[in-house]
C-alpha cells in the first residue's frame, strides 16, 4: 500500500480496551499515524486533555447541542449523517465563532450510508448535504467517508458499496464540491479490497494484532492464582451448582470474573463441547462452575506443583500453548472485539517496550 495513503487509527471503546491514550502516545511516537478515530466526544476531549493532538475525527453522531460546541472547543473533527445534523453543526459553528472568529473553523466529514444501515445519509440525498456544508463559511468540508459492512466475508456486498462510494463521489466533483479526504476501508477492507484505499484507511482491529493469521495480538490478559482446594466428587462449585466434580479435583480460584470483562458465558458447556480454559504453566485448565462477578475457579488437577501465586493466562501464551481472544470470544458466543472492549478499567494495564 502506498504511503501516500493515511492511517487514522480507530481508538474507540478505550481503543478496543487496550486503554486509549497508551494506544494514541505508542502509534503517534511511530510517526505512521495520521490521524484517530474515536466514536463520542467524551473519548475525544479526553484525550485532547491529556495532551493528544493529533486530528480526532468523532465516528458517531453528535446529539445535543452542546457536544458539538464542546468539539468546537477541542478542535475535534465531527461526523454529519444527516441534513438535521448538518444544519446542526452549521448553527454550532455559527454560534461558537461568531464575529470573533475564537476558535478555527468546524472540521466535519460526511458520512454516507452505502449499505451497513447504521448511520448516514444515502446518496443522492447525500448531495444536498454536502452542498449546505460546503457552502457554510463557518465550517471546513474537510472529508466524506463510508463504513464496509463485511468486508472480511462478504465480496459482492463490499464490491457494491465501493461502487456506490465511488458514485457518490463522482456526483459531488460534478457539482463542484471537493473535499480533502475520502476513505472507506476499515481492517478487512485494507487488507483484502485494494479499491476501497482511498485517501485513508481505518485500522482498528488489525492495528492490535487481532485480525487473525499473521498478526500478532498486543494483549495478553493474565491473573494468579489466589486460592487452592481439594474437592471430592461430586462437590458442587460456583453458584446455582450447575457444575458437579465428576473425580476428585483440584480447584484453583482466580480473582478474576465477569465485572473484569471475561463474560460469564465462556464457563457454560455447549453441546458437543466443553466451556472454556486457563493456562496455567502451559497447561489448558478447564474452568469450572460459573464464573462469578469476581472470581472464577479452574480445575488445575494436570498441573504439577501448583502454587497460590502461580499464572494463569485467559488470554495469551504459556510455554508453547495460547489461548487467543478469538477463542474466548467463541466460547463466549461473541467476536474479538467484545471480549477485548469489555475488559473494564479496573483491571490494571501492564505496558511493556520492546
Amino acid at each position: 500500500m502506498p504511503r501516500s495513503v493515511g492511517i487514522l487509527l480507530v481508538v474507540k471503546g478505550d481503543g478496543y480496551g487496550h486503554g486509549s491514550l497508551q494506544v494514541c502516545r505508542t502509534a503517534v511516537a511511530t510517526g505512521v499515524v495520521d490521524r484517530l478515530g474515536v466514536s463520542s466526544v467524551e473519548e475525544g476531549v479526553s484525550l485532547r486533555d491529556a495532551g493528544i493532538r493529533r486530528p480526532i475525527l468523532i465516528l458517531g453522531s453528535l446529539y445535543p447541542f452542546e457536544s458539538t460546541l464542546a468539539a468546537v472547543r477541542c478542535g475535534l473533527a465531527v461526523t454529519v449523517a444527516s441534513l438535521d445534523g448538518a444544519r446542526l453543526i452549521a448553527e454550532a459553528a455559527r454560534s461558537a465563532y461568531g464575529p470573533a472568529r475564537r476558535f478555527r473553523r468546524l472540521r466535519c466529514h460526511l458520512k454516507l450510508d452505502t449499505g451497513m444501515g447504521r448511520i448516514g445519509v444515502s446518496w443522492p440525498a447525500g448531495l444536498r448535504v454536502a452542498e449546505l456544508l460546503s457552502k457554510e463559511r463557518n465550517v471546513e468540508f474537510e472529508g466524506v467517508y463510508t463504513h464496509l459492512a463485511c468486508a472480511e466475508g462478504g465480496p459482492e456486498h463490499t464490491r457494491l458499496q465501493i461502487a456506490r462510494f465511488k458514485e457518490a463521489l463522482r456526483g459531488m466533483e460534478r457539482a463542484g464540491i471537493t473535499t480533502q479526504l475520502r476513505h472507506a476501508a476499515n481492517s478487512a477492507g485494507a487488507l483484502l479490497h485494494p479499491s476501497s484505499r482511498f485517501d485513508l484507511i481505518r485500522p482498528g482491529l488489525a492495528a492490535y494484532g487481532l485480525f487473525g493469521e499473521g498478526f500478532l495480538p498486543v494483549l495478553s490478559l493474565k491473573s494468579r492464582i489466589v486460592f487452592l482446594k481439594q474437592v471430592q466428587a461430586g462437590t458442587p462449585i460456583s453458584y446455582g451448582g450447575l457444575y458437579r466434580a465428576p473425580r476428585p479435583l483440584r480447584v484453583a480460584t482466580l480473582p478474576i470474573g465477569y465485572a473484569d470483562g471475561l463474560p460469564r458465558l465462556v464457563s457454560i458447556p455447549r453441546e458437543g463441547r466443553p466451556g472454556a480454559a486457563v493456562l496455567v504453566k502451559g497447561r489448558r485448565c478447564p474452568i469450572v462452575g460459573a464464573v462469578t462477578m469476581d472470581m472464577t475457579m479452574v480445575d488445575v488437577s494436570s498441573v504439577p506443583d501448583v502454587r497460590v501465586g502461580d499464572e494463569a493466562v485467559i488470554i495469551g501464551k504459556s510455554g508453547a500453548r495460547e489461548i487467543a481472544a478469538g477463542e474466548l470470544a467463541a466460547w463466549a458466543r461473541t467476536i474479538s472485539y467484545e471480549i477485548v472492549a469489555g475488559l473494564q478499567t479496573r483491571v490494571p494495564r501492564v505496558y511493556l517496550r520492546s
